[in-house]
């Protein structure tokens, strides 16, 4: 028999904002708690010293977060000049210098470089993986790291601030890019180097900051017994995957795994995969074929 897992059902999204110093991890752990959920995970990681929206799966939820790791993320980051890190940002331990300042209309005109489909060779200090071990344990334990550069998509590249020392970008940006690795090539590109000094995110997919609550305001709502409010629905994070309404015998069997026939056959264009709804509830997210509408998640929201 298997042992019930401690917690409540709580099923949702919490956007948090996250704080500065607090990593992604122990991030999910507080708002677990919070919550008293008995599962939780997150949808894209940030560093520590980064703040901004984190977006947290609780219970049925974490069956989306697959579909959330995919989407656009919009950072605000701030590139200071003069100065290399191991680390890429402003904790590391520094590897170049240079006199190197450049003005607003060099920084404009690089830009246009990195928009689009592009090659990023992730930091060293990072979590992914090189023969079973992250990178950053690598690279902390002083071996040789050598990562593979990798295509990333870049759709929008702003400058929004700039002084002699530091220039303030807007990105948008898609799965797997590094704003470290964007800041230190960008540098390069001028001719100098450079570190982050400030690193926000304030989108993912469907979520932003508009979204988001604090730590301390998560607390007060705990506190005052109204935690629950900030609890977005499960479907929240699907906004991009087309709706389709169904019945109630239709719904049963979808939970149990079996297919039910396409509605909308006959539409050259259906999509690949719908969300299965019943009275505003999420049931599944199948694929969709010819004939059938087939399971691949399936929601116990009841």
């Amino acid at each position: 028999m298997a042992r019930k897992r401690k917690g409540n059902l709580i099923n949702g999204w919490v956007i948090l904002d996250k704080p500065y110093s607090l990593g992604s991890t122990p991030s999910v752990g507080r708002i677990r708690r919070l919550f008293s959920a008995q599962k939780a995970g997150h949808a894209g990681t940030l560093d520590p010293l980064a703040t901004g929206v984190l977006p947290i799966a609780l219970g049925e939820a974490t069956k989306t977060v697959s579909f959330l790791m995919d989407a656009k993320k919009t950072y605000e980051f701030t590139l200071t000049f003069g100065e290399n890190t191991d680390t890429l940002d402003k904790e590391g331990k520094v590897t170049a210098v240079s006199e190197v300042r450049p003005t607003k209309e060099a920084v404009k005109a690089q830009l246009k470089n990195f928009i689009g489909i592009i090659n990023q060779v992730p930091p060293r200090y990072s979590a992914i993986k090189i023969n079973g071990k992250r990178s950053y344990e690598l690279a902390r334990s002083g071996d040789s790291v050598e990562i593979k550069s990798r295509q990333i998509s870049v759709e929008n590249f702003k400058l929004i601030g700039h002084d002699e020392n530091s220039a303030t970008f807007m990105v948008i940006c898609g799965k797997g890019t590094y704003i470290r690795s964007l800041a230190r090539d960008l540098a390069l590109g001028l001719n100098t180097c450079g570190h982050v000094t400030m690193l926000r995110r304030t989108s993912v997919g469907p979520f932003n900051l508009n979204h988001s609550f604090s730590l301390d305001e998560l607390e007060n709502l705990c506190h005052r017994g109204e935690v629950l409010r900030a609890l977005r629905p499960v479907e929240t994070a699907l906004d991009d995957i087309p709706v389709l309404a169904i019945t109630e015998l239709e719904a049963t069997e979808l939970k149990h795994g079996r297919a039910i026939v396409n509605k909308l056959t006959g539409n050259a264009k259906y999509p690949d995969r719908i969300l299965a709804m019943l009275n505003n509830n999420a049931v599944a997210i199948c694929s969709t074929t010819e004939g059938y509408h087939k399971p691949k998640r399936v929601f116990n929201l009841d």
